[in-house]
């Protein structure tokens, strides 16, 4: 029986990669693989930095595990050449790579070449939709609309004012319905001299 491991990748820390898993376990259970690890990492593909990944690796080297089972080639890699490197690496140990979506092993020469499309094509997907949502950017910059969060239209004058009167900071805030971090950052950055933050009004906005 093959001793194998699962990667399992999510974007953030809020999702869960419990249906990754499920897919998984039910391939190895077919296969009569033994499921003796798991590696997990919860963060963005982009990212280069991936401890579950970094420990997998390791511990192949270590040649504690006989197959690598992913759900996907892009929860794998951060790029087709960093995808490539390891399935070079894996291979030289002797080590199987199987993807669960892509329907791929590298237990022999063809599913080692449609690694090497598929990865190219998945890479290519993911530039196009950068491409497009830059394209959009641009195009909605063009036209004059706005791009991410609308800029607070305060009277600053007036918040500096209220804050030398003596206003405490939420009540500055909440007259001009804003944060009382946005009140702190206005008199901070003013050439006024307006009433000081308090300790008590220090440590509540922060």
């Amino acid at each position: 029986m093959k001793r194998a491991v699962l990667y399992l990748r999510v974007s953030s820390p809020e999702q869960s990669p419990e249906t990754q898993l499920l897919d998984l376990r039910q391939m190895a259970a077919q296969r009569g693989y033994e499921i003796v690890h798991q590696y997990v990492d919860k963060i963005t593909g982009v990212k280069a930095k991936r401890p579950g990944l970094e420990q997998l690796m390791a511990d192949a080297r270590r040649h504690r595990f006989d197959v690598v089972m992913v759900w996907a080639f892009d929860r794998m890699a951060r790029s087709v050449r960093h995808f490539l490197e390891v399935l070079d690496e894996l291979n030289h140990l002797g080590i199987e790579f199987v993807s669960f979506r892509e329907s791929v092993d590298t237990s022999g020469p063809l599913g080692r070449a449609m690694v090497v499309i598929v990865g190219a094509i998945a890479e290519l997907e993911r530039n196009l939709i950068v491409e497009r949502v830059r394209a959009g950017m641009r195009r909605a910059k063009l036209d004059g609309r706005q791009i991410g969060r609308a800029r607070l239209d305060v009277d600053r004058e007036q918040v500096l004012q209220d804050r030398s009167l003596g206003m405490s900071l939420t009540q500055v805030a909440t007259k001009h319905g804003i944060s009382r971090a946005s009140v702190c950052r206005i008199v901070k950055h003013s050439a006024f001299a307006p009433a000081p933050i308090s300790s008590k009004e220090q440590l509540s906005w922060q």
